[in-house]
C-alpha cells in the first residue's frame, strides 16, 4: 500500500509504522461507523488475511470494542469505552518504548515464585 507524499514528508516513523491488525479493524470501523460490514468485507477492506479476521473481530468483540449481530459487525456505540481502550493502548505503547516491552512468561515465573 503507498501513502500520499504529504504523508510521507509530514509524519513521523511512529506515525507510520504498521498498525496492528486489531488497530487497522478498529480504525476502518471507526472511520465507517455509519455501518456494519460483514467480516470477509473488513478483511478485504483492510487487507487483513480473511482467515485472521474473525479471531481479531471475536477478541474485539470480548473486550466490547465491537458488535455482533448475525454476520455483520460493526464498532462498539460505547464511546468512553472506546476511548478508554485507546488511552490504555497509548500508555502502553508509551512504556513499552520507554522501558521496553514485558516478557509474559518472566511475569508468570516471578508470580509463581512469590506464591511458593
Amino acid at each position: 500500500m503507498s501513502i500520499d507524499i504529504d504523508q510521507f514528508d509530514e509524519r513521523s516513523p511512529e506515525e507510520l509504522a504498521e498498525l496492528s491488525n486489531p488497530e487497522q479493524v478498529l480504525k476502518f470501523l471507526y472511520e465507517n461507523r455509519d455501518r456494519a460490514w460483514k467480516a470477509k468485507e473488513i478483511a478485504s477492506r483492510t487487507g487483513i488475511n480473511e482467515n485472521s479476521i474473525h479471531p481479531v473481530l471475536s477478541r474485539l468483540e470480548d473486550r466490547d470494542l465491537v458488535r455482533h449481530k448475525g454476520p455483520y459487525w460493526a464498532i462498539t456505540d460505547d464511546t468512553n469505552r472506546l476511548r478508554q481502550a485507546y488511552d490504555t493502548h497509548r500508555v502502553t505503547q508509551l512504556f513499552d518504548d520507554l522501558y521496553g516491552e514485558e516478557d509474559r512468561d518472566e511475569w508468570i515465573e516471578a508470580s509463581e515464585q512469590v506464591d511458593e
